[in-house]
């Protein structure tokens, strides 16, 4: 197996790559790891990865081109379709089923982001599978990717130890948050929603309300039964629950 990992910060990997079962394995030949700055692909003549969110609002996004052109380049290198797994706190909750699919794969790439999130064509255009290890916020992906990594790791063939291994979940109620975006504005032709470069500040806010319930209800309907909903999001919520 070929594990890559895209991070902004990938000497956070040295000792869990170099230690215990993750090391062994790499010296019995049965999996090669490879940490990439994906810094390193951006065209931005400041290296800047990330830039403002369309619409407004709190924090950094991170642009598409670099992580579309790293993938691409890892993908263009490797000898078998590999997996590209994005760490989301909105992703499919990690489970061992996950491990043991994910333990069948010749080749994985995994992306760490960091800041508020990530341009919403990474998601829609680029990854395979989002995955979160928890209901809970960490600062970036690494960590994420550091327990999903060891828990695969551990059930290749020759790898010490086959045990099932439980996944203990921090829970926080409240609704999944709506896509983002950021420029370009139109990236290979996909494009950024309309109304996002309205200016139209009560429109953004409107679609992003809406947007975040129909998340919600599409990946994680549980959280609707405790969800404090107004009177407007309640009618939202029928309307996204009628789509087909």
């Amino acid at each position: 197996m070929r594990i890559d990992v895209l991070s902004l910060f990938p000497e956070m990997f040295a000792g869990v790559f170099g230690s215990s079962i993750l090391k062994k394995t790499q010296e019995k030949g049965l999996v090669e790891y490879h940490v990439t700055d994906f810094r390193e692909y951006t065209e931005n003549k400041h290296r800047r990865v990330d830039d403002y969110p369309y619409g407004g609002g709190a924090g950094m996004v991170l642009t598409p081109q670099p992580l579309f052109d790293a993938v691409e380049d890892l993908t263009h290198k490797s000898e078998a379709k590999p997996r590209v797994v994005l760490l989301c706190p909105q992703g499919e909750r990690f489970t061992q089923k996950k491990a043991e699919e994910l333990s069948e794969e010749q080749h994985l790439i995994f992306v760490c982001g960091h800041y508020e999130g990530y341009d919403e064509r990474i998601r829609e255009n680029l990854v395979t599978d989002e995955i979160s290890i928890g209901d809970f916020v960490l600062t970036g992906g690494e960590l994420g990717a550091m327990v999903i990594i060891d828990s695969v790791i551990r059930l290749l063939p020759g790898a010490l130890g086959n045990e099932e291994s439980s996944v203990r979940d921090s829970y926080s109620s409240g609704l999944l948050e709506h896509p983002h975006y950021t420029r370009p504005a139109d990236f290979r032709g996909m494009k950024v929603p309309d109304v996002l470069l309205s200016g139209n500040h009560k429109h953004i806010e409107d679609w992003r309300t809406k947007e975040s319930l129909r998340r919600t209800w599409k990946r994680r309907p549980d959280l609707l039964e405790s969800a404090d909903l107004t009177e407007q999001e309640k009618k939202w919520l029928e309307e996204v629950k009628k789509e087909k």
